[in-house]
């Protein structure tokens, strides 16, 4: 029996999932499936995703031996200074993932904008890996912004959340541009609801020379010209050196074992190893023993999470730019240590001034041969600009550096900021079992780890995974999903802890994933967004 079938798409976006099939029955592999579900995901969830983002693409082929990521972070412009907002800081969000300054400059507007990485990144992994045309792979894309989509209750959501620890209101981000206040809003000036149509027929014409030209032309050629101009009419810092000199990272990726099966994900500034470190610290414990989201459970999984946060904030940034200790902080010896204080009764403080934005999404895709692909992709939290007659909305991955000098995640010129992205594969053996990754901003290691140990530890299938409460530790306090039993709970604060309860039941990102094992493939989309599973 084939155990992967006939492939199978797991994303957010029905119509990006529905996208990604498409090209598989074409006869296109993973890649393929993952480039075109990811480009019509930036046309249906436009706030979350798009060609001027950011993210990690981890890539699986054995028959031809590659196994691989792309980071294509964004990096900030070559006109930042270390000390440009030193003076304007208002605050640190409380789970650590972004500064709030005043007037929301690094958040929302031309400032607020990075070198985007995205579809150069798109570019680079179809058209080396995959077998289909770069036109056939951006077509589906171009049909879904010409016709217009349904606004889903994930979507109309993410606008209706209005201002959240200090940043600017979705909906303001929304009227930003005059596109935005065009394709986004009511003729009574309220923004769209569920169900609402949404066409954006310039971002139709922006995709179809994309689809003619490729990537260059954003960042080098016609396109790259209109966007400097507006940046430089509007007071932003990126320019057209900064788009011609960006690159994409290619690598290896970085790798620990758990319980016997060997666990790959993607290298700082993205998020892969805290799930590396996490993951070797629990190792120390019996956690099936213990009970799913058990009193004793919820107390280790989270001490792991806050001394993997801590390790993060101290020791992770951009490679390029800071000395990251990876073999140290994956190592077996350090986790020993943690795990020794762990069971000891010691609890980790989370140190903070005071989120990282979820505004993100991630396809997984294995195909009928086995080869695979796990991307996350995202615009951090959206700048809310788009340039007049190209439809799409830039990033504001600015945001989150650290406005303070001398810290590993400062602001510096051509700078990667660290983000959570972790797109995931576990392997028995030389077979592939999990393929895995998240939305979700901070939480987005969080979600992948206790996703494989749902599966791993307590041998649920992928959609048992996904959909079972999860709990987080990013500071000194414990969250919860609201469903997680509030004896448990009750049981926490009794012993001293700090407990902040979510009224969502499911909640602390939005883990997508695939399993495969001696009896097929199954695979889970989180029933917290908008996502499907769809088998080719």
């Amino acid at each position: 029996m084939n155990r992967y079938g006939s492939g199978m798409v797991v994303a957010a976006q029905p119509e990006a999932v529905e996208a990604g099939v498409a090209v598989l029955r074409a006869g296109g592999n993973a890649v393929d499936a993952a480039i075109a579900c990811g480009l019509v995901a930036g046309v249906v969830d436009p706030q979350m995703c798009g060609i001027a983002g950011f993210g990690n693409l981890q890539v699986y082929m054995p028959a031809e031996g590659i196994h691989e990521c792309i980071d294509f972070h964004a990096k900030s412009p070559l006109q930042t200074r270390a000390d440009q907002w030193a003076d304007i800081i208002i605050g640190e969000t409380r789970d650590g993932f972004g500064f709030v300054l005043e007037g929301n400059v690094n958040d929302v507007g031309y400032q607020s904008i990075a070198t985007p990485g995205s579809l150069k990144a798109y570019f680079e992994a179809q058209t080396t890996w995959g077998v289909k045309d770069w036109a056939e792979i951006v077509h589906p894309a171009v049909e879904w912004a010409e016709k217009g989509f349904v606004v889903r209750p994930h979507v109309a959501g993410w606008w209706a959340e209005g201002a959240t620890m200090g940043r600017a209101d979705n909906v303001q981000r929304l009227r930003q541009s005059t596109t935005g206040r065009d394709i986004y809003f009511r003729s009574d000036g309220s923004h769209k609801r569920v169900g609402d149509r949404v066409a954006n027929p310039d971002m139709a014409n922006t995709l179809r020379l994309i689809a003619a030209e490729g990537a260059d032309v954003f960042y080098t050629g016609q396109l790259a010209s209109r966007i400097a101009e507006d940046m430089e009419a509007h007071g932003g810092m990126l320019d057209e050196r900064d788009l011609a000199e960006y690159r994409t990272t290619h690598n290896q990726p970085i790798q620990t074992s758990y319980r016997g099966l060997d666990v790959t994900t993607n290298h700082p500034p993205g998020g892969g190893v805290m799930v590396l470190e996490m993951l070797n610290i629990l190792e120390n414990f019996d956690l099936a023993s213990m009970g799913h989201n058990s009193i004793e459970y919820v107390r280790t999984v989270t001490e792991a999470m806050k001394r993997a946060t801590s390790d993060k904030d101290s020791f992770v940034g951009d490679p390029e730019h800071f000395d990251v200790p990876m073999d140290w902080l994956i190592s077996k010896d350090h986790a020993k240590e943690h795990a020794g204080m762990i069971q000891a009764g010691q609890r980790a403080s989370v140190e903070r001034m005071a989120y990282e934005p979820r505004d993100t999404t991630h396809v997984c895709v294995v195909d009928k041969d086995g080869n695979a692909a796990s991307m996350t992709h995202s615009l951090g939290m959206p700048s809310g600009v788009i340039t007049d007659g190209l439809g799409f909305m830039y990033n504001g991955c600015m945001a989150v550096f650290d406005p303070r000098p001398g810290n590993a995640d400062s602001l510096a010129p051509g700078k990667s900021r660290f983000s959570s992205l972790c797109p995931t594969m576990v392997f028995d053996e030389d077979q592939l079992s999990y393929v895995v990754g998240a939305p979700g901003g901070t939480q987005i290691a969080m979600g992948v780890t206790q996703v494989l140990l749902n599966s791993i530890d307590f041998e649920m299938n992928m959609l048992e995974a996904v959909s079972a409460p999860r709990v987080s530790g990013t500071s000194d306090a414990i969250d919860v999903a609201n469903g997680v039993p509030w004896s448990v709970t009750d049981a926490l604060e009794a012993e001293g802890y700090e407990v902040i309860r979510s009224p969502q039941t499911h909640d602390f990102a939005w883990v997508h994933g695939i399993r495969i094992s001696s009896e097929g493939i199954d695979g889970g989309a989180d029933p917290a967004a908008d996502g499907v599973v769809q088998r080719a």
